[in-house]
């Protein structure tokens, strides 16, 4: 989501990750993994796993989802495509993801996690609200995500089919941005990503937890996992539908190489009228997105925290 959960439950109700360890003991002994990361350094490194396998088992669902969202085309055509790459391309541009995406869910939740802890303790006995404070480091956590923009920058040129012949992998792709455009132009796209991650990120930590609280009550490890994921999987397909037009902006943006910034308005308004003002043809791609979505943050939720507690 890139899209992407805050914690918004009363103080008495425990953490997700802490619900999930709940009368479970940890696979390694008590100080190991602080000692090893910090205190606070598994949040980040869990994360990364978590994405890193999400990756790797929705990648190909993934360049389906982005041939819809360049070209406008149905899902058939967007994998007669693929087939006609070959298989030797369909793992093309698989590095930027992997790359980008573990670090930026590491941060998604590992900032997450500093940001609330740090700003509890300074408004502590303001009077503000939880609520509002961990909002604001959910907001934070996602902002920060974005200085990764230039990792799906080169992913968005490597998956396009029309610059298979310029750009030959992600080494060759960033030297030629830098050499021939500038850093500048690795960030193209920065704005629709700034307004999708901050609020996805509010949005998906702040329902986190109320959701798990409306699902069956968890009594083993298995059950855990099932929970884990059919909230994460839930919040992060509502969540794709709901930013998806964002994405169709950052994919059409990023399809460029070279000449004027266009602001995010002006980008929307040319996909509209190539669409011929249609909304079903803006969202077209938005069910396989809400499907990919339902899995990727399935896996990365549950894998997250099912990760915390074997560590």
């Amino acid at each position: 989501m890139a899209v992407t959960t805050m914690d918004t439950k009363p103080a008495q109700t425990p953490q997700p990750q802490a619900a999930l360890t709940k009368g479970g003991q940890s696979l390694l002994p008590a100080g190991v993994l602080s000692g090893t990361l910090g205190p606070h350094g598994k949040h980040y490194v869990c994360g990364s796993l978590a994405a890193f396998t999400n990756i790797v088992v929705t990648f190909p669902i993934q360049k389906v989802l982005f041939r819809q969202q360049l070209h406008g085309v149905i899902a058939t055509e967007a994998v007669r495509q693929l087939q006609r790459d070959g298989l030797r391309n369909l793992y093309r541009g698989l590095l930027p993801p992997l790359l980008q995406k573990s670090t930026t869910v590491a941060i998604m939740f590992g900032l997450y996690e500093d940001f609330s802890r740090v700003l509890l303790v300074q408004v502590g006995g303001s009077g503000v609200p939880e609520i509002v404070t961990r909002s604001f480091a959910a907001a934070l956590a996602g902002t920060a995500e974005a200085i990764l923009t230039p990792f799906e920058r080169v992913q968005t040129l490597l998956q396009d089919h029309r610059h298979h012949e310029r750009f030959n992998n992600t080494a060759h792709t960033f030297r030629t941005l830098l050499t021939e455009h500038g850093v500048r132009e690795c960030y193209r796209g920065l704005v629709p990503i700034l307004l999708r991650n901050g609020p996805s990120n509010v949005l998906f930590f702040g329902l986190r937890g109320p959701i798990k609280e409306l699902l069956p009550e968890a009594t083993n490890r298995a059950t855990h996992v099932i929970n884990d994921f059919v909230c994460g999987g839930l919040l992060g397909a509502a969540l794709g539908i709901l930013f998806y037009p964002l994405n169709v902006v950052k994919a059409r943006a990023q399809s460029q190489v070279g000449g004027a910034f266009q602001p995010c308005s002006q980008v929307l308004l040319t996909v509209w009228r190539e669409r011929g003002g249609s909304l079903a043809m803006l969202f077209r791609g938005a069910h396989l997105n809400y499907h990919r979505s339902l899995l990727s943050w399935g896996i990365i939720n549950a894998t997250y925290e099912l990760l915390l507690k074997l560590l």
